[in-house]
């Protein structure tokens, strides 16, 4: 069986298999969106960090008033960085319509490239359509201390305290985070850190945490007041995996895995829905009630099931009405000769009439005793299937009994066996093919003439027997009317020739249970009758279907 065959058939296999395909896509989805969450995070954290640094060099530039000394002033920039800072023309970089907006805000635009682990920042000088551009493999102390460097010259313009506060709030703006002035007392500094700060030197401050979310760091950088610094901070360090986005992504994911559980469940909850408004029905009483069938799994071959047992209960209910009212009407002529020979013993005296009345009596008795079996196979083979025993029949052997037996009879007929292949051998149950053979010469025996004949062979992988007779034989409009139980025709087979009409119905069901056919059709060779059964020569392995439980000419009323 390939693998699709058993994801179709197989519930368990199909949602556990849809399950990892659903995991694995969600999980590649997640891993997707989170990249790109991240990237986007990742760039917007580095345009908004270099942006205050970066105006505080165009405020530099802006302040130099020739070419040279913008010149000097950048190569000053540049050994503070250790990186070359320069002057390039707005026209120079094909900047996108994106990032030509963000630099006419006064805005960084960060190019980072991550086969180099490198970034382009641009920025745009004030009042000028010049850009300054930047390459930095990496971030260091010393460029961290860069920015409290230049802030520091940008704040030397401005003499008092007072001012030196209004223009830190001017250039708040630029910065992520905030700028203040503090006195070295409210700076909880230690020993060394005051030292440094006393020696003109900046001091970057740590802030660890066993949490990355809460790990950030600040910059002291002292004024020429006495014992006042700026600072800048706290900055905090970018953190890959933030808790918001870890439950974002978590509560997206669940969503998507439920949906695709969804997707998984709901062809099974429909199937189901199906087969309980079915049952519902059938509890209302409609027994013609049919299920749509869906696929090939379980739930499909319930609904199968199903079907097949509302057909199976309903063809019992009407077989079983088709019965009772049969064998009431076939019971009534014995049992009302039974009353009128009782009658008659009665009111005669004569021994020889009652003699004979008596007679009559046991013939009607043994007439019951004869239909009453009858009515009993025919009502177990109605149950359901029987337990075959399956073997190999060689079926001259089978057909050359049925000869002799039937012979034994005394009829006033001649049965032979056709030619028969002495290797023709087909599974079945040989019982019930005895009796198949039995009942059909049985028959044949009471319409023949002169000559019945049994024949069996194989024809591509089915097994036929037939008996034939040399009687008037069956019109067709009534060939499949013989199958019905208790079925008479109005011709040369009449209730003159016996039998109830029980025998063919019984052939017909065992016919079934083999997963073969009956049909009649005219003899070729002696003009009468032919009853031939055609079944597998090897037995089907799967159970027959209970929708099944009978040929279409045996279900058909008799009108």
């Amino acid at each position: 069986m390939s693998l699709f065959s058993s994801l179709n058939q197989s519930i368990f296999l199909r949602i556990y298999a849809g399950l990892l395909l659903v995991c694995l896509l969600v999980a590649l989805f997640a891993q997707l969106l989170l990249t790109t969450i991240n990237d986007e995070r990742a760039q917007t954290y580095r345009e908004n960090l270099a942006t205050g640094a970066f105006y505080l060099v165009s405020e530099g530039i802006a302040r130099q008033k020739t070419e040279n000394a913008k010149k000097y002033w950048l190569q000053d920039v540049s050994t503070l960085f250790e990186s070359e800072f320069a002057l390039q023309t707005l026209d120079k970089n094909n900047f996108k319509t994106s990032e030509i907006n963000r630099l006419e805000k006064q805005k960084s635009v960060v190019r980072f490239h991550e086969e180099s682990n490198q970034a382009d920042i641009f920025y745009k000088v004030t009042n000028s359509n010049d850009v300054v551009h930047v390459k930095f493999d990496k971030l260091s102390e010393q460029q961290i201390k860069g920015v409290g460097v230049l802030l520091l010259d940008d704040l030397s313009y401005y003499s008092t305290f007072a001012e030196k506060q209004k223009r830190l709030q001017d250039l708040q703006p630029y910065f992520p985070f905030q700028l203040s002035l503090q006195t070295f007392d409210k700076l909880n500094l230690d020993a060394n850190q005051q030292a440094q700060l006393l020696r003109k030197d900046i001091v970057i401050m740590l802030r660890d945490s066993t949490s990355i979310e809460n790990s950030s760091f600040r910059i002291i950088a002292p004024t020429e007041m006495p014992n006042t610094a700026v600072m800048l901070g706290p900055i905090k360090l970018f953190n890959w995996f933030p808790l918001n986005l870890i439950v974002s992504i978590t509560l997206i994911c669940m969503f998507l895995i439920s949906l695709g559980v969804y997707a998984l469940i709901f062809p099974l909850e429909r199937k189901l829905q199906l087969i309980q408004t079915g049952v519902t029905k059938v509890r209302e009483g409609k027994l013609d009630t049919q299920v749509m069938v869906l696929g090939e799994d379980e739930i499909s071959h319930l609904a199968a099931t199903f079907n097949n047992m509302t057909q199976h209960i309903r063809r019992l209910i009407e077989s079983q009405r088709e019965l009772t009212r049969a064998v009431s009407h076939e019971l009534r002529t014995p049992v009302a000769r039974i009353r009128f020979a009782v009658d008659m013993l009665a009111d005669t005296d004569d021994e020889e009439s009652r003699a004979m009345q008596r007679d009559y009596i046991d013939q009607d008795i043994e007439a019951l005793n004869g239909l009453i079996d009858e009515i009993l196979t025919y009502a177990k083979l109605e149950e359901g299937s029987p337990k075959m025993d399956w073997e190999e029949v060689k079926l001259k052997d089978l057909v050359e009994q049925i000869v002799r037996e039937t012979n034994a009879l005394g009829k006033p007929v001649e049965v032979i066996a056709g030619e028969i292949d002495e290797k023709a051998v087909a599974c079945a149950d040989k019982r019930y093919l005895h009796r198949v053979l039995q009942n059909l010469a049985g028959n044949a025996t009471r319409y023949a003439e002169k000559k019945i004949i049994v024949k069996a062979w194989i024809d591509k992988k089915q097994a036929f027997i037939s008996v034939e007779d040399d009687g008037q034989g069956i019109s067709e409009k009534d060939r499949e009317k013989v199958f019905i139980p208790f079925a008479r025709l109005d011709d040369s087979r009449t209730r003159a020739s016996g039998g109830y009409g029980l025998g063919l119905s019984i052939v017909s069901r065992i016919a079934f249970w083999f997963n073969g056919k009956m049909s009649v059709d005219e003899s070729p060779e002696l003009g009468g009758a032919r009853f031939i059964m055609a079944w597998p020569v090897k037995p089907i392995a799967q159970p027959i279907n209970a929708d099944e439980l009978t040929q279409q000419s045996s279900e058909r009323k008799y009108i």
